[in-house]
């Protein structure tokens, strides 16, 4: 019941990312590769939804489950990463933030080229779970109350609003969260959520804080069936672990500036 499950956290799948995704992209090619090297090891890629319902009730996943996931909504998701996920019969979920999508919502902060609202309905109808993911993309552990439910339920409704039916996943944006984030986005409607913390999930984790392990342009094929085998995944992120302790800290400093700022006005 506790057999830890990879969640892959994919962000743009582009030849030609801009210098601002570059990192955190990866190349379609790569990306078939990778897909292909699932099937070929007996992986069952599930959506977050399926994984979470599984734990709260018992019921058994699939043979060696996996998921993929996507963050933010690149149009690279639609065109490249669709194609091979539906080659393999393969479950997804994409978290987007509203406010970076292509349409009535855009708030223009996007990075990158983004999905339109017509090519998520079409992932939604091919087997891919939409989640929120925010509206704006903030660090939302650093949002007053007021901005931080801002944040959740607008994501929320839009999401609701353009498919139909309300987003039951969420995933942090940066990872980023606390106590409070995790129960207003409990408290917004959402049944779970994705953090990153570059490990395997597992069910003591809890429905809210649910590990993935990034995959990014330098993860080499070889690399990328150590990380869903499980094998060596703290040794290859041993440098975003250690940097993230020390973020953790000046971030957790400036909470603290902020209430004391806030209770002295």
């Amino acid at each position: 019941m506790n057999t830890p499950v990879p969640i892959l956290m994919y962000h743009a799948v582009s030849s030609v990312p801009n210098e601002a995704t570059r990192a955190l992209s990866v190349a379609p090619a790569a990306f078939a590769e990778q897909m292909a090297l699932l099937d070929d090891l007996g992986f069952t890629p599930v959506n977050t939804v399926q994984l979470a319902d599984s734990w709260r009730s018992g019921r058994p996943l699939p043979g060696r489950p996996v998921l993929v996931t996507f963050d933010d909504g690149y149009e690279g998701v639609h065109l490249h990463a669709l194609p091979v996920l539906a080659k393999h019969g393969f479950a997804a979920t994409l978290f987007v933030s509203t406010g970076w999508l292509r349409g009535s919502y855009d708030t223009g902060g996007a990075l990158d080229t983004m999905l339109d609202w017509d090519q998520v309905r079409e992932l939604a109808d091919a087997d891919v779970e939409i989640g929120g993911h925010s509206h704006t993309h903030p660090q939302l552990d650093q949002l007053t109350d007021e901005a931080l439910w801002f944040e959740v339920l607008r994501c929320k409704e839009i999401i609701a609003d353009e498919l139909g039916t309300r987003p039951a996943s969420f995933a942090y944006p940066y990872g980023y969260s606390s106590r409070r984030v995790r129960r207003t986005v409990r408290e917004a409607g959402f049944a779970q959520s994705l953090a990153v913390g570059n490990r395997l999930a597992n069910r003591r984790q809890g429905p809210y804080a649910l590990q993935r392990v990034t995959v990014r342009r330098s993860t080499r094929i070889e690399e990328f069936e150590r990380l869903v085998e499980g094998r060596a995944i703290a040794r290859t992120f041993a440098r975003d672990h250690a940097l993230t302790k020390g973020y953790a800290m000046v971030r957790r400093a400036r909470q603290i500036r902020r209430k004391a700022t806030r209770s002295r006005v």
